[in-house]
């Protein structure tokens, strides 16, 4: 355990910084899962915009690294092409 101040104060705001990344990062993985259940319906469009926005909210957020969210995008629109393709 710390006992010099600045470190417990920088410990708190990690420990808050951590939940709310896990928060950000559990509803990336929600929306791209709502995003390919929803190939094929009238949904799918939006559920798919929704999900663009969330990853590039967290890039801009820097929960994730910007990269991280392009290959996020390009993934997720390999997937729905592929889902697409099949159907």
């Amino acid at each position: 355990m710390a006992n010099i101040k600045s470190q417990i104060k920088r410990n708190k705001q990690s420990a808050s910084a951590r939940e709310r990344n896990k928060g950000v990062k559990s509803e990336l993985r929600t929306r791209t899962k709502n995003a390919i259940a929803a190939v094929g319906t009238e949904d799918e469009e939006r559920e798919l915009r929704i999900a663009v926005k969330r990853i590039d909210m967290a890039a801009s957020k820097r929960v994730i690294h910007k990269n991280q969210a392009a290959n996020k995008k390009s993934g997720l629109m390999k997937r729905m092409n592929t889902i697409r393709g099949n159907r």
